[in-house]
């Protein structure tokens, strides 16, 4: 009789660290999981979008200006009557771009990053160690132009020129992996018009997005 119920004590406590292991992964997967994710996010899409910032800046000189990407004609009079992209200009800035956005991606990619666990567990009253984040560019990089007519006082209107960069990167972290898409517009010219914007204007035509594949 002692021995049957010793074997049942054994069984018992072997039960009862199963229902605490599987109650702590439910925990985790439905509390901090999510939170991890998020935080994980934050910093990815933190970290791309100065990665494409940087690669604007290296690969658009100071001396591109707003005449250099946009043709304007004016008649007799000085009104505007027609503004046409330079599309070989901008195709080139597009290249260049995507280009150095996926080299220094594939650069990030080879370190790794912090994210602390007391921001995933919310506490401030224990010191839990970081863990260690991964990011893998997923796809191609590509790269499109916009633009925007916004008044600027009376008769005038100032037209902006963006580039919108999009890529998409995977994070991964110990038990969670996710792929996020990371959109940016730079603002890289401008000029203001006198006068009424004419009917006619000519974008950079949609089928002229830019990828590059890694």
């Amino acid at each position: 009789m002692k021995h049957i119920f010793k074997r049942n004590k054994h069984i018992i406590w072997i039960v009862l660290v199963i229902f605490v292991v599987i109650y702590i992964f439910k925990y985790i997967d439905k509390n901090i999981k999510p939170t991890l994710i998020a935080i994980s996010e934050i910093k990815a899409k933190a970290m791309a979008t100065e990665v494409i910032n940087d690669s604007v800046n290296l690969r658009i000189n100071d001396d591109i200006d707003y005449k250099d990407l946009i043709f304007v004609k004016y008649d007799d009079n000085g009104k505007v009557t027609l503004m046409q992209a330079n599309t070989i200009v901008m195709n080139s800035i597009s290249s260049d771009v995507a280009s150095e956005v996926q080299k220094q991606l594939k650069e990030i990619s080879q370190s790794k990053v912090d994210v602390p666990l007391t921001n995933a567990f919310d506490t401030q009253l224990l010191k839990l160690p970081s863990i260690n984040m991964e990011i893998i560019p997923e796809g191609a990089v590509s790269v499109d132009f916009a633009t925007e007519f916004q008044e600027s006082g009376i008769n005038q209107t100032r037209h902006r020129i963006y580039l919108i960069v999009e890529t998409n990167i995977k994070i991964i972290v110990p038990l969670v992996s996710e792929e996020i898409k990371i959109s940016t517009n730079v603002p890289i010219a401008e000029t203001i018009i006198i006068g009424d914007v004419p009917e006619q204007y000519i974008n950079v035509p949609g089928d002229d997005v830019l990828k590059v594949v890694k």
